[in-house]
C-alpha cells in the first residue's frame, strides 16, 4: 500500500471512499478529485493493470491495516520450549510420567528439551544417560522428531525434540 502522492503511473483504476468504482482515469485527475474531497489517493493494488487506487484518509486506512495485522499476530500461537529433567538413575515409573508429560507438550505444538543431570561420579558413565534418552526418543517416536541430538554440556546431557507435523 503506497501513501499519497507516491503513485508513478499515468492511468489508474479509481475507487471512491465508499468503495464504488469510478473507472479508469488519469492519475492527475484522480489526485485532483481526492484533494477536492480533502482526502488522499492511495495505491492499493500496484500489480494490477492499470494499478488500483482508492480515495480515502491514508492515516485511517493505515491504522485499520495495522490493527488487523496486530490481531492476526495475537492469534498466532508462539511455540515454547518445555523442559523435562531426569537423572541417570530415574526409576521406570518416573520415566513413564515424564514420557506422558512430553507427549502432552508435543500435542500442544511445543518443543521439549529433555535434560539428564549428572551428580558426583555419574558423569563417568554417559552411556547410561544416552540409553535413557534413546528410550525416551523410542517412546515418543510417533509424535516427535529430534531437533538437537543428545549432547553433553557440563553436568547435563540434553536433547531437543520437536512435534512431528502431519
Amino acid at each position: 500500500m503506497r501513501g499519497p502522492r507516491e503513485t508513478r503511473v499515468r492511468d489508474v483504476r479509481l475507487i471512491d471512499e465508499e468503495g464504488k468504482p469510478l473507472g479508469i482515469m488519469n492519475v492527475r485527475d484522480a489526485l485532483a478529485l481526492a484533494q477536492e474531497r480533502g482526502l488522499d489517493l492511495i495505491e492499493v493494488a500496484a500489480a494490477a493493470q492499470p494499478p488500483v487506487c482508492r480515495i480515502g484518509d491514508y492515516g485511517k486506512i493505515k491504522y485499520e491495516q495495522d490493527k488487523r495485522e496486530r490481531e492476526q499476530h495475537r492469534k498466532q500461537r508462539q511455540q515454547e520450549v518445555k523442559g523435562i529433567k531426569m537423572r541417570p538413575v530415574t526409576a521406570e515409573h518416573d520415566f513413564q510420567v515424564r514420557v506422558k508429560h512430553a507427549l502432552e507438550f508435543l500435542e500442544k505444538g511445543d518443543k521439549v528439551k529433555v535434560t539428564i543431570q549428572f551428580k558426583a561420579r555419574e558423569i563417568t558413565h554417559p552411556e547410561i544417560a544416552r540409553k535413557l534418552l534413546d528410550k525416551m526418543l523410542e517412546a515418543l517416536a510417533e509424535r516427535a522428531i529430534v531437533e538437537k541430538p543428545p549432547m553433553i554440556e557440563g553436568r547435563f546431557m540434553t536433547m531437543i525434540l520437536g512435534p512431528k507435523t502431519a
